[in-house]
C-alpha cells in the first residue's frame, strides 16, 4: 500500500484500571506509526504515557495523542478511515456522526486462548441504532493460535533481544551474575505471602499494587527486595529479559513475558463470576504447561487453594528452570505467525 493510500487510524482507549488498556493501545499506535501510518490515539486519561512512553503525550512518530472527554471535541479534525474501539469502549456519538465516508470499524477485543476466539474473529456486527446505524463493526480478536488476530510484536523486537547483554544489564543494576532474579508485577495474589517466604530470590517489585501487596511480607532467608520506579515500555521489556522468573499480570505483560522467553506466572485479571478460571485453563492448555507450572498458576490465582496437593506453593528453582523449554517452544510457534499490527493492516486493506 503506497504511503499516500494509507488511511488515518482513530484508536479509542478508555483507561479502566491498572494501565493495561493504555499499555496495549500505546504499543499498537506506536507500531502502526512506525510503519508509516497516521494514528490518532484518543484517550480519556493519558497520564500514564508520561512514564510508559518516553515520548509521552507528545506522541511517537506518526502518532497524535488527543483527549477524549464529554462533550466530545473533534479538535477540528474529521474522522479517519479506520476506527478502533479497544476493549469494548463505545465511540462517542459525535465522532460517529461526523463521518464523511463509511469507515472500517473494528472492535479490538480482549486477549484469550479460548475456542470462541477463532470462531468469532473477523465476524461482522451490524450497527442497528444511533448515528452509526447501517454501518458494520468487525470483531478483531488478538490470540495465540492460527485463525486469530495474533499478538503485538514490534518489527525490531528480535534485533533488540539479540543485542541485549543480560550480564551487563544485571551489573548496571547492582545485581550479581548468578543471583536469582524474580520480577513481581501482580494484583494481590492469594499465594504471595507463601511464595515470598519460600523463594530465595532478589525480588524486583513494580510500583503500585504489587509494591503495596508485598510491602512488609517476610522474605525467605537470603532473599532481598527492591522496589522499582515506573518504567517505560522498552525498559520493562529488558527487565523481563534479564529475569529468571517473571510474575506478570493482565494482557500486555503476559505477551511481553512470552516474548522474553523466560519462565513466568500469569496473574489473570479476576472476574466476579470466576470466568477467568476457564480463560486461564485455556491459556495453560495452549502453552502445554507442565503440571508444576499449572499448580503454581492455580495457587497464585487462588484456584484450588484448599487442596493439599497444591502444597508447598513454591516448587524450587530447579523446577522453575524446567519451564523455560515450554515457554520458548510456545514463543517459537508465535514467531511463525503474523503479528497483530500486520494482520490488522491486511484486514483493513481487504475491507476498504
Amino acid at each position: 500500500m503506497a504511503a499516500m493510500d494509507k488511511p488515518v487510524w482513530d484508536l479509542f482507549c478508555r483507561v479502566i484500571d491498572n494501565f493495561g488498556d493504555v499499555g496495549v493501545c500505546w504499543r499498537l499506535a506506536a507500531q502502526l506509526g512506525a510503519r508509516g501510518h497516521a494514528v490518532r490515539l484518543w484517550i480519556d486519561d493519558p497520564s500514564a504515557l508520561a512514564w510508559m512512553a518516553p515520548e509521552g503525550t507528545h506522541g511517537a512518530p506518526g502518532v497524535q495523542v488527543l483527549s477524549w472527554h464529554e462533550p466530545f471535541d473533534l479538535h477540528g479534525q474529521a474522522p479517519g478511515a479506520v476506527w478502533i474501539e479497544a476493549f469494548g469502549c463505545e465511540l462517542p456519538e459525535a465522532f460517529v456522526a461526523a463521518r464523511t465516508a463509511e469507515p472500517v470499524w473494528l472492535n479490538l477485543e480482549y486477549l484469550s486462548a479460548e475456542g470462541f476466539v477463532q470462531r468469532q474473529h473477523g465476524l461482522p456486527s451490524p450497527v442497528m441504532s444511533g448515528p452509526g446505524r447501517g454501518l458494520t463493526k468487525w470483531f478483531f480478536h488478538p490470540g495465540f493460535a492460527d485463525g486469530t488476530g495474533g499478538l503485538l510484536r514490534e518489527d525490531d523486537l528480535a534485533a533488540r533481544q539479540a543485542a541485549f547483554d543480560r550480564n551487563a544489564w544485571r551489573a548496571s543494576h547492582g545485581l550479581l551474575p548468578d543471583e536469582r532474579l524474580a520480577v513481581l508485577f501482580c494484583y494481590e495474589p492469594p499465594a504471595l505471602p507463601e511464595v515470598l517466604a519460600q523463594a530465595e530470590a532478589h525480588w524486583l517489585v513494580t510500583p503500585g499494587r504489587a509494591a503495596a501487596a508485598s510491602h512488609g511480607l517476610p522474605l525467605a532467608p537470603g532473599a532481598r527486595r527492591q522496589t522499582l520506579p515506573y518504567l517505560a515500555q522498552p525498559a520493562f521489556d529488558e527487565l523481563l529479559w534479564a529475569s529468571d522468573l517473571n510474575f506478570v499480570r493482565g494482557e500486555d505483560s503476559l505477551v511481553r513475558a512470552l516474548w522474553a522467553g523466560q519462565p513466568f506466572v500469569w496473574h489473570i485479571y479476576p472476574q466476579h463470576d470466576d470466568a477467568h478460571h476457564a480463560k486461564l485453563q485455556a491459556f495453560l492448555d495452549w502453552l502445554d504447561a507442565p503440571a508444576s507450572l499449572r499448580r503454581l498458576h492455580a495457587c497464585w490465582n487462588g484456584i484450588g487453594m484448599a487442596d493439599p496437593a497444591q502444597r508447598p506453593v513454591w516448587p524450587g528453582w530447579a523446577v522453575v528452570d524446567g519451564w523455560r523449554e515450554a515457554v520458548q517452544t510456545a514463543r517459537a510457534r508465535l514467531l511463525a505467525q503474523d503479528d497483530l499490527a500486520s494482520q490488522l493492516t491486511a484486514f483493513v486493506a481487504r475491507k476498504r
